[in-house]
């Protein structure tokens, strides 16, 4: 027996709802079963239960066994005097309060039927499945529904990046323009060197950026000084020691603190270097100031347009420096602007207008749906179960589905999940 089938049974009340008593015998007549609660605390807050004719009005706390009631030292938690019902599999031991008050027990065992068990139990048979837990009734799932579901897992995706968003304004005291350029170093900076970008970012000032706007070679060797691209002592060519005098410059005016680690290059595709990225976002922000409000206050940004901006003619030629390269114009790709929209314009401008109190979930939507589908394993393996994908809104929701619940068996707590058990119980 887990948890989660507790919640779910209390939830849809899968039980004879006329025919409930505690252990001690009190009738039980379940008025409300409150509202979920995910975080800490009572597993249902405000619910409404009616014990011998009298009615309560408090939480309802779920355990496997009551005893967990102790192993959990709730008898500790004052989050948990107000429980009015205690809802068990197995009643192995009586809980009191602090005042020395029984709370009225109800034990679900003998209430359960055998089928929602079996029903349950199924669900995880590793047997079953390659993938998830419900492929093979993945599509017996009501269109709508699921629909609904995906919308909401969107959002809940967006809510997750905007705790980062949140902690760097907190540490930039909401400096909004600097909070952009982090976020920008992060999706620059790729899985692989994400982290590192970030710490890059967060050792300058971001007053130095401003002040180096239509300044390339100074911003360039900034960022890639930082980044410790700079530190071989050898003349690698005439480029690579124009940049280092300019960092050695700046890093004296500001007084600098370099990173302690220097980006990856192993597992990368040239295109995805650290010095390529950093050579394109230095360009990016030489050509454009302000560019907060270009991007993000503005409805209907010309994204293109300001990405592509290219690099310095030296990265034309190169992809590290004193390598030369057959020549090409380094922009940004198509793809790559689209994970632009996806992991820092679309959460940023979700943050934004949540700050201004115009929150618009629509229309960041349809931005969505207007971009394409990522290709990744979750998304492939969503699809070979005939899962329609056609942008990155479906596939945004796919990933978090798959990554939030899926993968953590959290069924029940899954809209598609508990669908599945109530149609086939």
């Amino acid at each position: 027996m887990r948890e989660d089938l507790l919640h779910f049974v209390w939830l849809y009340r899968k039980y004879p709802i006329d025919k409930l008593e505690t252990n001690s015998g009190e009738s039980i007549i379940v008025k409300s079963t409150g509202v979920h609660n995910y975080l800490s605390g009572p597993d249902f807050f405000n619910a409404k239960v009616e014990l011998n004719g009298q009615l309560w009005a408090g939480n309802i706390e779920i355990h496997v066994k009551s005893s967990d009631w102790y192993a959990h030292n709730h008898q500790q938690d004052s989050n948990y005097d107000n429980v009015v019902l205690h809802v068990v599999w197995d009643n192995d031991v009586s809980v009191f309060r602090k005042d020395g008050a029984q709370i009225p027990t109800l034990s679900l065992k003998k209430y359960i039927s055998l089928e929602l068990i079996e029903t349950y139990q199924s669900l995880f048979d590793s047997s079953n499945y390659k993938f998830i837990n419900c492929e093979k009734e993945f599509n017996d799932v009501d269109d709508f529904l699921r629909n609904n579901w995906l919308d909401r897992l969107f959002i809940e995706r967006l809510e997750e990046k905007s705790v980062f968003i949140n902690q760097l304004l907190e540490t930039t005291n909401n400096d909004w323009e600097q909070v952009l350029f982090l976020m920008l170093l992060k999706t620059f900076g790729s899985k692989i060197n994400k982290d590192v970008f970030v710490e890059l970012g967060k050792t300058i000032d971001f007053s130095i950026i401003r002040k180096l706007h239509e300044k390339p070679l100074e911003l360039e060797s900034l960022l890639l000084g930082q980044a410790r691209l700079l530190d071989d002592d050898k003349e690698v060519d005439m480029y690579y020691k124009s940049l280092k005098k300019e960092f050695s410059y700046l890093k004296h005016k500001y007084q600098l603190n370099q990173l302690y680690e220097t980006p990856e290059f192993f597992r990368l595709r040239p295109s995805n270097f650290p010095t390529i990225r950093l050579a394109q976002l230095s360009t990016i922000y030489s050509n454009n100031s302000n560019l907060f409000h270009m991007i993000i206050e503005q409805d209907h940004p010309n994204i293109s347009k300001i990405f592509n901006s290219g690099t310095s003619g030296y990265w034309e030629t190169h992809y590290n420096f004193g390598k030369t390269s057959k020549k090409s114009f380094k922009k940004i790709s198509n793809s790559f602007l689209d994970l632009l929209m996806i992991n820092t314009i679309i959460p940023l401008k979700f943050c934004y207008q949540r700050y201004q109190g115009k929150e618009n979930n629509e229309l960041l939507l349809k931005k969505m749906m207007s971009i394409k589908k990522e290709d990744n394993n979750i998304v492939d393996n969503f699809r070979k179960l005939h899962v329609p994908i056609k942008d990155a809104k479906a596939s945004q929701s796919y990933i978090q589905l798959y990554n939030k619940y899926c993968v953590k068996d959290k069924c029940l707590e899954c809209a598609i999940g508990a669908s599945l058990m109530n149609i086939k119980v």
